[in-house]
């Protein structure tokens, strides 16, 4: 059976959730899990996924591929710690540890995806295998 040329994201994590302002307490911020949004968009050579990851540095970021598996792990602090001072009212913020995986069809070039993160943003490239690109055929005349 052939399988497709696709990426999908694979269901299991859950969106980080907003802390009411009535209840200051509430907006403790504890190792949750965060979810980053993301965009797939397909070309004709290649996949594009672009995840929103503010506030993170890339030696947070771990990228691996095992088997048909894409996953992005990493971990989100929080961009205002608590003090004596300052206590946070509303922290709609995502923070905490995430993971997003991405379901990889065979016609992807696993051992050629490449990360770049800038500006929040980490975009993954993810190119089609040779055999599963268009490719135009000529018509010969006689």
């Amino acid at each position: 059976m052939n399988t497709p040329t696709t990426i999908t994201p694979r269901d299991g994590t859950r969106e980080a959730t907003r802390e009411p302002a009535r209840n200051p307490e509430a907006c403790r911020v504890e190792r949750s899990l965060y979810r980053p949004a993301a965009d797939i968009i397909e070309t004709a050579r290649e996949f594009t996924v672009r995840l929103d990851m503010p506030g993170l540095v890339s030696e947070e970021i771990d990228i691996s591929v095992t088997g048909n598996e894409l996953t992005i792990t990493g971990r989100v602090a929080p961009r205002v710690p608590a003090t004596k001072e300052a206590r946070p009212l509303v922290r709609e913020y995502g923070v905490g540890d995430f993971v997003r995986t991405f379901r990889v069809g065979e016609g992807i070039n696993t051992a050629d995806i490449t990360a770049e993160y800038t500006y929040g943003v980490l975009t993954l490239t993810l190119p089609k295998t040779e055999d599963r690109r268009p490719r135009k055929i000529n018509v010969r005349v006689n």
